[in-house]
């Protein structure tokens, strides 16, 4: 699973949602670096699922390559945070408060999506998963999809990583995180 590369809306603390802002100078070269990190895997999938959006589409042209087919799932959308779209981090902190921290505000959204409305339709795409794929995705949508499949409650997912430039590898419901390290050697640590 490879999450969208850095965007101008990431650099400013705006939530994007099902919202659009390009990728940034570091967002191409994260996805670059993935592409690199993918290039040491020994067997790839075939196949890639991406949220259409163009933040993901863009970094899965430039992270996969031709060779890997790329096929277009709305399923893998970012969260839908409603009325909080376009809204920075700072206004959300003070408009939420004390419950800022838990992260659970995150599915409360003003005609946002609940988290059983993006659980379900991520739960359908892992349902209809039938063989090994790449993933391309948003930040809470990937956490969702590595909760689900490594049977963490909402509280527990939450706490999940949301880096960008690397990769999760989730296989034997482990998440297996691949990524470069200072030192430019590739690095794996383990997520329970």
């Amino acid at each position: 699973m490879l999450r969208h590369g850095q965007t101008e809306w990431n650099v400013a603390g705006k939530f994007q949602g099902q919202k659009n802002s390009p990728l940034t100078a570091k967002g191409k070269a994260q996805a670059q670096l993935q592409y690199e990190l993918l290039s040491g895997v020994e067997t790839l999938p075939k196949q890639a699922f991406i949220s259409p959006q163009y933040r993901t589409v863009h970094t899965a042209q430039i992270a996969l390559g031709p060779q890997i087919e790329q096929v277009l799932d709305d399923r893998l959308k970012e969260i839908n945070f409603g009325a909080w779209e376009g809204k920075a981090r700072s206004e959300l902190k003070s408009l939420i408060g004390d419950d800022y921290e838990s992260g659970l505000w995150h599915f409360m959204s003003p005609q946002g999506e609940t988290f059983e409305e993006i659980s379900a339709r991520v739960q359908s795409f892992l349902d209809e998963l039938t063989a090994p794929a790449i993933i391309v995705t948003h930040g809470i949508t990937s956490i969702i999809l590595r909760g689900i499949y490594m049977g963490l409650d909402q509280l527990e997912l939450l706490q999940l990583p949301r880096k960008q430039g690397c990769i999760y590898h989730l296989a034997d419901g482990v998440e297996t995180l691949i990524a470069k390290s200072e030192n430019d050697q590739r690095t794996l640590s383990y997520v329970s």
